[in-house]
């Protein structure tokens, strides 16, 4: 077996390997990557030009190179495998698990996918590879691999254990046994730990567990990762609309999907529109910011308009002007604090353990105690510095109801957002920030209108 090193990427290591490359230093290459992690190996790839990486991959052991090749990004893998002859992606392909295979296949035009599929031998291969490649890859069957390690339910305890020891030959992980019937339909599992204590006369139809989670082959893929999380999965068999068992998902090939979904609802509640990548071109980019940008920048005009209404009550009292700032924060503030509770528990899908109606009471309790506490802060505080109690009573006050309406705002929008169909992210970011700047300065100049009777 060969040891896994503890690898530390540095500036003088990466200075020390190009040199390498550049003479040609195949011995020192093969040393500085033999039992590293492919992952970090993928980093060291990434760090170099293509045709240095590829030369570094060139040395690489078959196996461990078909790791990297999986785990590059997806961006530089497609460029990096323009340098790769038919001959060599056929035989990754082949060697790869089936999904990670149709992966590679994806990426390429259809013509070298074409050629490489003539390339590979192995006919079944082939035929899993052609299955796989039909299926988009944001449902279950874009997900799924074909390998995995099945059991007729008339099959002894004896036969399956001979049969296990032929198929696993071609799975890297075995999670459990699927139990099928003759028609290949799924009807249960059975863990490998139970299969070596039974009796080996025993029939498998004695053992095995019955209704278990499956998915349909063209579930959305993030539903998939929701199930997985929820029932806490290492793998999830995939059946087709006859129940017929045509895959297996594992926790590895939904880790991406939780990742890319995460980076989605980041780049939302940043107030820029999903997928957007570092190397995209400026336009691209610009395109995705700039709606968000002139929400901002509406509500800015709008928050203008406001001022300029109460312009009358700021050329009595200057000193409110001093804590619009402060109002519009804060109400911001709390609004994406409400709202990036309410997105978390609805991205889980998990939903709530109360209604609507006590989850707003809640908040609203929530909202009162923390608003209590600021205002009784802000009115020690101008108390302090300014010695002016109607002051202080106009801005605690306008903040404790800034801080209430803001709560609202976070916890209903993206409810209800999400009860349209529209993803409840955007109700982050610029857009609940912009309304509770709005919502507060019109609070807080309403408020100050009233007290000092203007």
């Amino acid at each position: 077996m060969e040891k896994i090193m503890e690898f530390e990427f540095s500036k003088e290591f990466l200075e020390r390997f190009k040199l390498a490359l550049t003479v040609r230093d195949d011995v020192y290459i093969q040393e500085s990557l033999g039992g590293v992690r492919s992952a970090d190996i993928c980093e060291i790839l990434s760090e170099i030009g293509i045709e240095e990486a590829k030369y570094a991959f060139d040395i690489l052991s078959s196996d461990i190179a078909a790791d990297v090749l999986v785990e590059l990004e997806e961006d530089f893998r497609v460029e990096f495998m323009e340098y790769f002859t038919i001959n060599e992606l056929s035989h990754f392909i082949e060697i790869l698990d089936s999904d990670d295979g149709a992966d590679l296949l994806n990426e390429l035009s259809p013509q070298r996918r074409e050629e490489i599929l003539e390339e590979i031998k192995n006919e079944e291969k082939v035929g899993h590879l052609l299955d796989l490649i039909r299926y988009d890859e944001d449902v279950a069957g874009g997900l799924m691999a074909k390998e995995l390690v099945k059991a007729r339910e008339n099959w002894t305890v004896k036969r399956c254990i001979e049969e296990i020891k032929i198929q696993a030959e071609n799975v890297e992980k075995i999670y459990s046994v699927y139990v099928v019937d003759q028609q290949e339909r799924l009807k249960g599992r059975v863990s490998l730990k139970l299969i070596l204590l039974a009796d080996e006369n025993k029939k498998v139809a004695e053992i095995f567990e019955e209704n278990i989670i499956s998915v349909g082959i063209f579930l959305e893929a993030q539903d998939v990762a929701n199930i997985m999380q929820k029932y806490d999965l290492d793998a999830v068999p995939v059946v087709n609309v006859r129940r017929k068992l045509v895959g297996r998902i594992t926790i590895d090939d939904v880790v991406d999907v939780i990742t890319e979904s995460a980076e989605e609802e980041r780049q939302l509640m940043s107030g820029v529109t999903s997928g957007i990548e570092e190397d995209d071109g400026v336009w691209v980019i610009s395109k995705a910011r700039l709606p968000w940008l002139v929400i901002g920048m509406t509500g800015g005009l709008i928050a203008a308009q406001i001022a300029d209404y109460y312009s009358g009550a700021l050329n009595i009292i200057a000193r409110l002007s001093l804590f619009i700032p402060l109002i519009m924060a804060t109400g911001g503030n709390v609004g994406i604090q409400s709202s990036a509770i309410v997105i978390q528990s609805l991205a889980g899908k998990n939903g709530f353990h109360d209604t609507l109606g006590n989850r707003l009471l809640k908040m609203f309790y929530v909202a009162m105690v923390n608003g209590s506490i600021l205002s009784v802060i802000v009115f020690g505080a101008i108390m302090l510095l300014f010695k002016d109690q109607l002051l202080a009573i106009t801005a605690s006050i306008a903040l404790l109801n800034v801080v209430l309406l803001a709560s609202f705002m976070g916890t209903i929008t993206p409810l209800l957002l999400d009860r349209f169909g529209i993803n409840p992210a955007i109700a982050s970011g610029p857009f609940i920030t912009t309304a509770n700047d709005l919502l507060g300065l019109t609070v807080y100049f309403s408020i100050a209108v009233f007290l000092y009777s203007l």
